[in-house]
């Protein structure tokens, strides 16, 4: 059935998330406002009645502050500023000027993690030498000589986690700790002046009016005392999961309490969104009420097409959800995983299945993040190895590009199929593959069975069932896999989301089919690769 649009959802300030579905902006490629071929803050906000037409609640942008672009803008060297390559503080006072006056909500990035070898801390840190106070808002560990660094620990990046702070000093024989590139010196969390400095970042821009922040590695800010050997092989692997001496360290709730007063001083509340790659059980404990109010499912994000694995990670979920209160917050694309159209296959079928995936998503009970292209289905593209970029590849044999190529907004090559919105057209910073305008935005806005014709018409559904109470923030999720491969998911008494992850048709349950991905059999059952939104009672 066609959707219709409803009416915006009343809900009090301080529960806006509850319900919201935000879109996740690549800033590098999602338009280019000035044609140096590098998306920019005067192309987002040029694109942003596109994203509002969308039918989301709000943005989070990936970082734009300033930085010498090591990790494509993670490696931050001013929290508080604007990198020129993205634009000014001006441009951005007028985007977000912008976003709020057509209802969307503004995230940003946070990386307290670490910073960029170049930022004015660390490098006063290394002018200052061993054992000043400067070095003690690192980890600035004395080796035990040589090229012997002071523990096993291993970078997510490859290769290890240390570098020596004067490589040609015969007196500075310190070694810092970057759990990431070398030009990523980790913070000490373990120094109250980190905690300090950082409540000024936070409200830097909560005095802007930014509505809220992702935390980039949330559960790694602090590290075991005394920076034992890690007991696996490998240090650091799949998101620090492997090594508990980086990961999850007790004293970390205490910083998103502290984070959580702070965000509760505005008005409406500012929200904080954690990236917290734990099992369920471990990372919900990052949303207890007290602390952030969302945390990314991670356990859900990597998923393949497997019946058994959703419902199994669902229940987890859930029994989270029980334990501690908050929503799962739901994911299938970001700007660090393959896109789901190649995961779950490549090709027809991949977009198949992509398709039914992404009405799933929008059907499970609490809020939802969509990726930029992700509502044109976008496939993972393969960027030629000499155009790689990703520090990721260069040093761990993993690639991250693929998943952020500048989106195609025509299907005309010209202007690098419409990224540029100028005739200066530069090189895009990641090469456009061929045939990338047959998934462009003017396409796909013409053809009522595209990708981004099912994506809106979910959002408009959506917000009709919050409005009309058949979704509330209470809703929990029971999943389960019944013959033939139909996957379940009951997020009420009233509302259940099927997916035919089998080979032939199922049956879908007794109710009224409100949504599918496609078409259904004329029996009304539920084609493979295919789900469906159903109605009951």
């Amino acid at each position: 059935m066609s959707p219709a649009v409803a009416e915006e959802t009343v809900l009090t300030p301080a529960a806006w998330w509850e319900s919201a579905v935000i879109y996740q902006v690549y800033p590098r490629s999602f338009a280019d406002g000035d044609g140096d071929g590098v998306g920019d803050l005067a192309g987002l906000t040029a694109r942003l009645p596109y994203i509002a037409a969308l039918g989301v609640d709000g943005i989070w942008m990936t970082p734009f502050q300033p930085s010498p672009q090591v990790d494509q803008g993670y490696d931050v060297s001013d929290y508080c500023g604007v990198d020129p390559l993205f634009g000014t503080m001006e441009q951005f006072d007028a985007l977000l000027e912008l976003a709020h006056s057509l209802g969307l909500r503004v995230l940003l990035d946070v990386v307290p993690n670490h910073c960029s070898s170049e930022h004015p801390l660390f490098q006063a840190a290394l002018a200052a030498g061993p054992g000043s106070p400067e070095r003690e808002m690192f980890h600035f560990v004395h080796g035990p000589g040589g090229d012997t660094p002071p523990n096993n620990w291993q970078s997510v990046f490859g290769g290890r986690a240390w570098s020596r702070s004067n490589p040609s000093s015969e007196t500075d024989l310190d070694w810092y700790l970057h759990l990431f590139s070398a030009g990523q010196p980790d913070w000490n969390w373990r120094n109250p002046a980190v905690g300090d400095y950082f409540d000024g970042v936070l409200r830097f821009w909560f005095d802007k009016g930014v509505d809220g922040l992702r935390i980039d590695v949330a559960h790694a800010l602090f590290k075991a005392e005394g920076l034992p050997d890690s007991p696996y092989e490998g240090g650091v692997v799949d998101g620090l999961r492997s090594n508990p001496q980086v990961s999850d360290q007790e004293e970390v709730h205490e910083v998103y309490r502290r984070w959580r007063t702070l965000a509760e001083q505005y008005e409406p509340h500012r929200l904080l969104v954690g990236e917290v790659n734990l099992e369920p059980a471990r990372a919900a404990r990052y949303t207890r009420r007290d602390e952030m109010q969302q945390a990314f499912a991670f356990a859900f994000v990597k998923l393949g097409w497997d019946p058994e694995a959703w419902a199994a990670v669902g229940n987890e979920l859930e029994a989270a959800r029980q334990l501690h209160g908050a929503t799962p917050t739901w994911a299938l694309e970001n700007h660090d995983i393959v896109r789901s159209v190649t995961r779950f296959g490549g090709g027809e079928l991949g977009t198949l299945r992509a398709r039914a995936a992404l009405v799933a998503l929008l059907g499970l009970p609490g809020p939802a993040y969509l990726y930029q292209g992700q509502e044109l289905g976008l496939p993972e593209a393969d960027v030629p190895l000499a155009a790689r970029v990703d520090p990721m590849w260069a040093r761990g044999g993993v690639c991250r590009d693929g998943a952020r190529i500048p989106l195609p907004w025509t299907e005309d090559p010209a202007l690098s199929h419409g990224f540029s919105l100028t005739e200066a057209n530069g090189e895009p910073w990641l090469p456009v593959p061929a045939g990338w305008g047959g998934h462009a935005v003017e396409l796909q806005e013409q053809d009522p069975g595209s990708s981004l014709a099912l994506v809106r018409a979910a959002l408009d559904l959506r917000r009709k069932l919050w409005g009309d109470g058949v979704f509330t923030a209470d809703d929990g999720g029971i999943w389960r896999v019944e013959d033939g491969g139909l996957l379940v998911c009951e997020r009420s008494e009233n509302f259940l989301v099927a997916v035919a992850m089998g080979t032939d048709p199922v049956k879908l349950p007794p109710g009224t089919v409100l949504l599918s991905a496609a078409p259904l059999a004329e029996d009304g059952w539920l084609q493979p690769n295919n789900a469906a939104w159903v109605l009951r009672g």
